[in-house]
Parts: structure tokens; C-alpha cells; sequence
């Protein structure tokens, strides 16, 4: 991301630990459950949308790419006359292979955001950045443009990753239709369709799509492993996609299965960075594709699969259109 890595080795633990802190209160259990009926009349709204739209529509410019974006807007409390900004900008922030795009997109929503601190000040709510404001009155590290960037980088971070996985979870559905047929009958397959959703590599990947990239973390301290020693402070990459598709760990690993019921998969990362974010991931998730095929029992892809091009320049490798039919 901006042309370079992002963070300071020596200080990363801690400054995650502080983090993980702050962003505990916005994501507790609590205010999760509350937003739990806004997102399900975000994802019919759009999916109304989709319906008006007429068969065959783009899934993805109607509902895959705008979800995210909504639901973590309601997360920080933003205005809906803004929202349609923020959807450009956080889309420019994705593109790794353009650093400058990247730069500014990022630096419209701090500004944005800015503006947002200072109107929470006077009339906070319950969200994101009314939480941080509030932490900030024992917290001197918290200033205004503190929390505007982070309030930024949760955006980012809530939106890029969820909408690959919305165009990636519609895809694997419809081209394994018996498992589609089974949601169908079986609404409470949910829960394990999307952690399969969230496990299972893209129909449009290359078989060595995974070696392509992976998390990011630094090396705390030495360590040998394969003949190598990483020394402490490298930068390296966990290839998260080859562990999840790991023999020794899934039975028939290459088999998209909505039932599976052990699924250890590391998608979330683990330990304490596992995503402080995964319960909202899930909730829109669940609530997306409980609900889409319910609506649209006949849908299908518009196009053959070999017609759909994927955005190998974003961090999360969206699609570039879903056209569907019903």
C-alpha cells in the first residue's frame, strides 16, 4: 500500500495491542447486534435494486461493491450524503499498482473524516468515531487526525476484502449449483456456507494464484524453518490461500462443500491478530447470502465464466462485472 510497507517493526506489537483496545468498544457483541437490522435492510434495499435493475445485471457494480462500503459507513457513523464520495475514494486507495492513486484516495478520506471528528464532537452517536473521540479524553496519543486515520484505514480495511469475498462467495454458489440448492432448501446452512465462502479460492484463480501474495507480518524474532532463518525484522508473507486448502487439516480440501463443519481456515489470520472485524464480516455475510437466493432461487451467471475478468491490481482481486440472470 502508498508504494511501500506500512508500520514500524520495533513498535508493531504494541501499537497493534493499543489498537485491538480501541476498536473493541465499537465492535463489541453489543453494538454488532444492534446493527444486525440496519445491514439486513441494507442487503434487501440492494437487492431491490438488483430486481429493478431487470435480468441480467451486474451483481457486482449492484450489490457486491456497495455492501461493505454501507455497512462499515453505519459502523462509523457516516452521513449518507457522503457515502457516495467514500465509495471512490476507497476504491482509488486499492490500487497497489498506482502508489499515487492510492496516496490520494487515502487523503480524501482523512479529510473527509476530519470534518466527521469534528461534527461527532458536538453531536456524537453510537459509533466509531464517536467511541475514539470519547477514548481520546484520557488517550493525549488521540488527536484529530489520529482518529481520522483511523477511521479511514477501518474503512479500507471493512470494505475491499468483504466485497472480493461477496463476488467470490456469488460465483463458487453459481457454478456448484447443487450446493446453491441446498442453501435454498436449508437457510441455516448459512453459517457454514460462508465460512466455506470465506475458505475456498475463486473459480476465475490460476492454480498458483495463491503464491501471488498473502498476509503481511514481521519477523519478531529469529527463526529457522526449511532451511531458512528469517532473520528478526524481515518483512514477510504468510500464503494464506495454500494453507486453507491444506490436506492434512480439510478432508478433500478442493471440494467446495457449504456443509463442512470443521473449518479451521486462517482467512481471519490467528492468535492476537485474528481480525477484530471478523464478526461484522460474517454478520453481512450471513446475511447477504441467506437472503439472495431466497429472493432470486433462479439465478444464474449471464455470461460464461470464462467471460468474467477478475482485478488482479486490488488488494482483494474483486471482479470487474458479475452479470447475472434470473
Amino acid at each position: 500500500m502508498l508504494g511501500g510497507p506500512i508500520g514500524d517493526p520495533e513498535q508493531e506489537s504494541a501499537d497493534h495491542a493499543r489498537l485491538r483496545r480501541l476498536l473493541a468498544r465499537p465492535l463489541s457483541p453489543r453494538r454488532l447486534e444492534a446493527l444486525q437490522p440496519r445491514i439486513q435492510g441494507l442487503v434487501d434495499g440492494l437487492l431491490d435494486g438488483l430486481a429493478a435493475a431487470g435480468s441480467p445485471a451486474d451483481f457486482h457494480a449492484l450489490v457486491a461493491s456497495r455492501l461493505p462500503l454501507l455497512v462499515v459507513c453505519e459502523l462509523l457513523g457516516v452521513p449518507e450524503e457522503q457515502r457516495a464520495h467514500l465509495r471512490i475514494w476507497a476504491d482509488d486507495a486499492t490500487r497497489v499498482d498506482q502508489p499515487g492513486r492510492s496516496r490520494a484516495g487515502l487523503q480524501s478520506m482523512w479529510r473527509l473524516f476530519g470534518g466527521l471528528v469534528e461534527r461527532k464532537r458536538w453531536s456524537p452517536g453510537e459509533d466509531l468515531v464517536s467511541d475514539l473521540l470519547a477514548a481520546a479524553a484520557t488517550d493525549p496519543s488521540l488527536s484529530d487526525d489520529a482518529i481520522a486515520y483511523l477511521a479511514a484505514g477501518a474503512l479500507f480495511a471493512g470494505t475491499a476484502t468483504v466485497v472480493s469475498t461477496i463476488d467470490r462467495g456469488a460465483l463458487l454458489l453459481l457454478t456448484h449449483p447443487d450446493q446453491a440448492t441446498a442453501l435454498i432448501a436449508d437457510p441455516g446452512l448459512v453459517v457454514t456456507a460462508v465460512e466455506e465462502i470465506i475458505r475456498f479460492p475463486s473459480p476465475l484463480d490460476p492454480p498458483q494464484a495463491a503464491r501471488r501474495g498473502g498476509l503481511p507480518r514481521y519477523a519478531a524474532d529469529d527463526i529457522a524453518i526449511g532451511g531458512v532463518t528469517i532473520r528478526r525484522g524481515d518483512f514477510v508473507m504468510f500464503a494464506l490461500q495454500e494453507a486453507n486448502l491444506e490436506p492434512d487439516v480439510f478432508p478433500d480440501p478442493t471440494r467446495f462443500d457449504i456443509t463442512r463443519r470443521e473449518n479451521p481456515h486462517l482467512a481471519f489470520s490467528h492468535g492476537r491478530h485474528f481480525c477484530i472485524g471478523a464478526p461484522l464480516a460474517r454478520i453481512e455475510l450471513q446475511a447477504l447470502f441467506a437472503t439472495l437466493f431466497q429472493r432470486f432461487p433462479g439465478l444464474r451467471l449471464a455470461v460464461p465464466l470464462g467471460k468474467l475478468q477478475p482485478l488482479p491490481d486490488r488488494v482483494a482481486g474483486a471482479v470487474a462485472e458479475l452479470p447475472v440472470a434470473w
